[in-house]
């Protein structure tokens, strides 16, 4: 059995407000993509394939690749327009596997149990997706900044990543995604996962798999100041 990872590190951080894409930003002494690519270079992962800003591919490969030595990054590729382009230049970039886990570079602290725990679930179910029970009572608006509904909280699951699929499933729906792309927009279906796009075309529900809190996304500069405390309280390896 061969698995692969995607790491995302190609967005512009726009959220963060500064010059440096929130990937580099320094968290702990070192960038924020380091401490994801870490855990996969010790995990079963056989291979992975970095996907980054086009135009940063030479600066990941020294500063990041090189630099600490991540021997398991066997590509790197440049990202597109939205994410769901830069996981299909991913994908394209792989050699193939059994399963594919996508992963946001700006979640640092995914844990090997995770990983562990989505292997044994898309073995079974061909997808699965890190996720975590919705602490808060959640709201869906009408449009105009009214609570419309209330959804049941206790069926309500925060997506994270990776999401890990069958390699063929995931590779055969983001083709027919990038197909209809333009279709798509003018239509405004909006892709922000890639659980969506194994629904859309291979009919496929994802495995929910309880994650951890601790696997954050770093979005805002609040996210940031979240980080550090979560690496200095030693609940995570750095």
């Amino acid at each position: 059995m061969k698995t692969v990872a995607i790491v995302l590190a190609a967005g512009k951080g726009r959220r963060m407000g500064g010059k440096v894409p929130k990937q580099y930003l320094e968290l702990g002494g070192k960038p924020v993509i380091y401490y994801s690519l870490k855990t996969f270079e010790e995990s079963f992962i056989d291979e992975v394939v970095l996907v980054c800003t086009e135009g940063e591919e030479e600066y990941c490969r020294k500063e990041i690749v090189i630099k600490y030595g991540f021997s398991k990054v066997v590509k790197i590729v440049a990202g597109g327009r939205e994410r769901f382009n830069s996981v299909y230049n991913g994908l394209m970039a792989s050699n193939g596997c059994d399963y594919v886990f996508i992963h946001d570079g700006a979640r640092p602290f995914v844990t090997q149990h995770v990983l562990d725990r989505c292997l044994h679930y898309v073995e079974k179910y061909r997808a699965a997706v890190a996720a975590v029970p919705a602490k808060d009572t959640v709201k869906l608006e009408n449009g105009d900044g009214f609570i419309k509904t209330t959804p049941d909280r206790s069926l309500v699951w925060l997506m994270q990543t990776p999401q890990v699929f069958d390699f063929h499933l995931i590779r055969d729906s983001y083709e027919k995604l990038t197909d209809q792309e333009e279709r798509l927009r003018s239509a405004g279906v909006t892709v922000t996962d890639d659980t969506m796009v194994a629904k859309m075309f291979a009919d496929v529900d994802a495995k929910l798999v309880e994650s951890t809190y601790f696997n954050i996304k770093i979005t805002t500069p609040e996210d940031l100041i979240l980080a550090e405390a979560i690496l200095q309280s030693g609940q995570v390896d750095k």
